[in-house]
């Protein structure tokens, strides 16, 4: 098990937090996805036989997230 912290501009508001974790829990591999709506901070385990930080960034990235 892995852990990642990623902080995404967007992350504000309560539906945008929901689009984010629907859109990550989605993936093979997610575990758990914790949104922080002060500041945007995303934790996330996952699985990293299934499934790497990169391509979790990409995937936001394509769904026209804002990674910092």
């Amino acid at each position: 098990m892995a852990e990642a912290t990623i902080f995404v501009d967007e992350a504000t508001s309560e539906q945008t937090i929901q689009q984010i974790e629907h859109l990550l829990k989605q993936l093979d591999g997610i575990e758990r996805v914790l949104v922080d709506t002060a500041d945007g901070e995303v934790k996330i385990e996952f699985n990293d036989k299934k499934i790497s930080k990169e391509r979790i960034i990409i995937t936001l990235q394509q769904h026209n997230f804002h990674i910092q």
